[in-house]
């Protein structure tokens, strides 16, 4: 997992709630193996028709947010089913924060082991951003969200801040840890009998 950076980027405002996990990644799109090659299929039944064709209507499908890093979306996101696949999604398209007034706890804690960065706050600020045009930069390190006319504080766990800032998943936390394992591994062996 890479290590998160200071990002500046424009906001995709997505104004829906209650996303879901299968709105952001429907389940015929659940066979790859890999974490990659999912972001073409998010949002899919939004954002394309009948063969395919793209929905006009739909906000990943406007061109000017075609590099945004930021999803500005509703209430309870990420709500259903606990699919690590909906994060997977998201980040394969390019999102590396994602906001919104609150998340299924099951989407959120997948957010933080895959190195997106989900920031729950009030619906109030919520509402602005989605009004932003101009790049709006998320300071991780710092916990702010800078737009050219304001500065709002956002709140993040220590630990989940550290685990982002270092990049460490599962596996590279589990290594920090080694020399305890090993040397719990030496006391606790038991001595053969033959």
């Amino acid at each position: 997992m890479e290590p998160f950076k200071k990002i500046t980027s424009i906001v995709t405002p997505l104004d829906k709630v209650n996303v879901d996990t299968d709105q952001i990644i429907p389940k015929q799109f659940l066979k790859l193996v890999q974490k990659s090659g999912f972001g073409k299929f998010l949002f899919f039944n939004w954002r394309y028709g009948e063969n395919e064709s793209k929905k006009s209507d739909f906000i990943l499908n406007d061109s000017k947010y075609e590099n945004s890093q930021i999803l500005v979306a509703g209430d309870n996101f990420g709500c259903g089913s606990s699919r690590e696949h909906a994060v997977w999604a998201l980040l394969d398209f390019g999102f590396s924060v994602i906001i919104a007034p609150s998340f299924a706890d099951i989407f959120s804690s997948n957010c933080l082991k895959n190195g997106v960065l989900p920031i729950s706050i009030s619906q109030e600020i919520v509402e602005r951003l989605q009004q932003e045009s101009d790049p709006v930069e998320i300071d991780l390190e710092n916990q702010t969200i800078k737009t050219p006319s304001d500065e709002i504080s956002f709140e993040i766990d220590s630990y989940q801040k550290k685990i982002l800032l270092e990049g460490l998943d599962d596996i590279a936390i589990t290594f920090q840890y080694e020399d305890k394992i090993s040397e719990f591994e030496k006391q606790s062996k038991v001595p053969s009998v033959l």
